[in-house]
């Protein structure tokens, strides 16, 4: 059982998602902000499998940690699945959530809501000291607005409506956002996983 948990990101919205879902385990948790000399991850995986396993090892190598990483994004079905494992830089390498949600909106001009569904995905990979690879997912779906609405969350959050809660991402709760979303699933097995390993 580990006793240091590695969250292989530095995104600051990521990691508390990711430690108020495993508050209550016994292991104590690190990311990439504590490790700013670790080279990153080139994540050229085909989907978010090969991505979050090939960060998951490439970070345990380096700190002899048990590591976590996640792969996440999502998928437009107006869009062909775009953005899909380019999410997080849609707007190109300098871009950010802002610039990635105006590119995403400017293509979905003149798309009617009842072809805006789409879905975001996440799979987390844990890798242990040996190499071992766990691997747990989540899918989450819902429709893209087109104007942003809400100021929590991260990424695409503001746009993306969940139909069961009448509200985006950014305007649900983090402890309810945990519960449904891609992310919140994935990490609901890992947790059970944890305390599995624990018991």
């Amino acid at each position: 059982m580990p006793k240091i948990l590695l969250i292989a990101t530095k995104n600051k919205g990521k990691i508390i998602e990711i430690e108020d879902v495993l508050k209550d385990i016994p292991v104590k948790t690190k990311s990439l902000e504590q490790f700013k000399d670790i080279s990153d991850v080139v994540e050229d995986g085909e989907d978010f499998y090969e991505n979050a396993v090939k960060k998951a090892r490439h970070y345990m190598k380096a700190t002899g940690h048990w590591t976590m990483a996640d792969d996440s994004g999502l998928e437009v079905d107006a869009l062909g699945g775009r953005p899909g494992v380019h999410s997080a830089r849609y707007a190109g390498e300098d871009g950010n959530s802002q610039k990635n949600i105006e590119k995403l909106l400017d293509e979905l001009k003149g798309v009617p809501q009842e072809r805006r569904t789409a879905r975001f995905k996440c799979v987390i990979a844990l890798c242990g000291p040996e190499g071992e690879i766990f691997t747990f997912d989540g899918v989450c779906e819902g429709r893209m607005l087109e104007t942003p609405q809400g100021e929590s969350g991260f990424g695409y959050d503001p746009v993306f409506y969940y139909e069961p809660f009448g509200k985006t991402f950014a305007q649900i709760p983090l402890e309810d956002k945990n519960r449904i979303s891609h992310r919140g699933m994935a990490l609901g097995k890992l947790r059970e996983f944890l305390l599995s390993v624990i018991s």
